[in-house]
């Protein structure tokens, strides 16, 4: 089973030559920042020396799909099948009930100064503050007692004050503004330096009540292991690094200004909502996690690859001939999508476009591709444009439609979004098939591959 510790897999990492440290003094006001943009596609960066700090900084973990896959335990070319077995075989967690857990080996109680105690990177020039970026959001409604486990941008604004940017939408945000409804905040608990299983689990676009908790243990095979928090009803990865405890206010509203978004430009979104941190507890030599945010590799594959999976399970819920959905990295992790599928039938390709476009809210481009076609190859998606699209038959431009307020190009919280479905027909076959390849027999082919060394 892969272990629990984002500690055990940076080991694995480094062994394998995966992990470069830099041992010179860095400075936690954009220099990470910077160092990590350089390279944010190479080995994954542990600062050991953060000016001001004694606590190491690592980012660029998990920015590529054969990392992730590695950390996971699963070949590359298995990533997506794995994710969704995952997804319809959850494991619910288990609450440790002896021992201290090994997050909770040094208790900060007390006036809290986050600033001072934690090595939070300031990320880009015109951003208000520092930002912890890989912070793993754990909440319960106020009502129902079910748990949300998500992430969002905390900004540290002085002592053990923090402002919260969330969308309206999200349930982090739902769940604040029931607690501001009672009168009374919502208790957080925040866990930094996370396996893979955790953050890529605390990104699944669940419905309201469903537990991420258990989608973790799908991926891990096992349950994930809880340790009760120390003054708020709440559970946390016993094996993280760090964790804060605290509480949010959403009637308590923090201007906020720039900030980044992950399509790589600012955006000002209004104020976000206050909230305090009044313990932190840690490992003996924690180690705090960091994900470069903006147009990244590690920031748009974290939120990608859950939003493909849960799309690709709502979609063969009822149109079981889709096989695959990719969402791309040049559409940011977010905003394109390609759907694979088996010889679709006649209007069944837009449908998916459409069931597609209502399951994920920001998707505007989406591309039906058949799957004979690689579509992790954007040649071979290319050549299906080329091969099998039909512009007066197969495009959709659907304009006027309600965006995403990420999205970089709305005007009034409205797109235009658009479908192609490049696909063959019933039928088609003959000398002018679009669905039959070039190709020498398929024995001689077989022959040839198992013996091509001799050749």
């Amino acid at each position: 089973m892969p272990s629990q510790a984002l500690r055990d897999y940076l080991s694995v990492l480094e062994d394998e030559g995966g992990l470069h440290r830099v041992r010179r003094s860095v400075d936690p006001h954009y220099e990470i920042a910077a160092v990590l943009m350089e390279r944010m596609k190479a080995e994954a960066q542990l600062f050991e020396a953060v000016s001001g700090h004694t606590i190491p900084v690592v980012g660029n973990v998990f920015n590529s799909r054969e990392r992730l896959a590695r950390a996971l335990g699963v070949d590359r070319k298995e990533l997506h099948t794995f994710i969704l077995d995952a997804l319809r075989k959850p494991i619910a967690p288990v609450l440790l009930q002896q021992g201290p857990a090994p997050v909770q080996e040094v208790v900060h109680d007390g006036p809290i100064d986050l600033g001072r105690l934690l090595p939070v990177p300031t990320w880009f020039e015109r951003e208000s503050g520092a930002y912890i970026t890989a912070g793993v959001i754990v909440a319960k409604d106020p009502e129902t007692g079910r748990r949300n486990v998500s992430i969002a941008r905390l900004r540290l604004d002085g002592g053990g004050k923090v402002m919260a940017g969330i969308a309206k939408n999200h349930h982090l945000n739902i769940l604040a503004e029931k607690a501001s409804a009672m009168g009374r905040p919502l208790p957080i608990a925040v866990a930094i330096g996370n396996c893979a299983q955790v953050l890529l689990g605390s990104q699944m676009y669940l419905g309201l009540g469903e537990d991420e908790y258990d989608v973790v243990g799908g991926l891990l095979g096992e349950p994930l292991r809880l340790v009760r928090c120390r003054t708020v009803d709440l559970e946390v990865p016993a094996e993280a690094e760090i964790v804060l405890e605290g509480e949010l206010r959403a009637e308590e509203l923090v201007p906020e200004g720039p900030v980044s978004e992950f399509h790589g430009f600012y955006v000002d979104y209004g104020p976000g909502i206050g909230g305090t941190i009044r313990c932190v507890t840690h490992r003996r030599d924690p180690i705090f996690q960091a994900v470069l945010p903006a147009f990244t590799p590690e920031h748009c594959l974290l939120g990608g690859v859950a939003i493909e999976a849960v799309t690709c399970q709502a979609l063969q819920r009822v149109i079981p001939s889709v096989r695959r959905v990719l969402v791309t990295d040049g559409g940011m992790g977010r905003l394109h999508a390609i759907i694979s599928m088996h010889r679709p039938r006649a209007g069944e390709g837009k449908r998916a476009i459409l069931l597609a476009m209502g399951q994920i809210n920001l998707f505007k481009l989406v591309i039906v591709v058949e799957d004979d076609i690689d579509i992790e190859d954007p040649r071979s998606v290319e050549w299906s444009l080329a091969a099998r699209f039909r512009g007066h038959e197969d495009l959709m431009v659907l304009p006027g439609v309600k965006a995403d307020r990420c999205d970089p190009v709305h005007e009034n919280l409205l797109v235009t979004k658009i479908g192609m479905v490049a696909a063959t027909r019933p039928g088609d076959g003959g000398l002018n098939s679009r669905s039959e390849f070039s190709l020498p027999p398929r024995d001689v082919i077989e022959r040839v591959r198992s013996a091509i060394d001799d050749y």
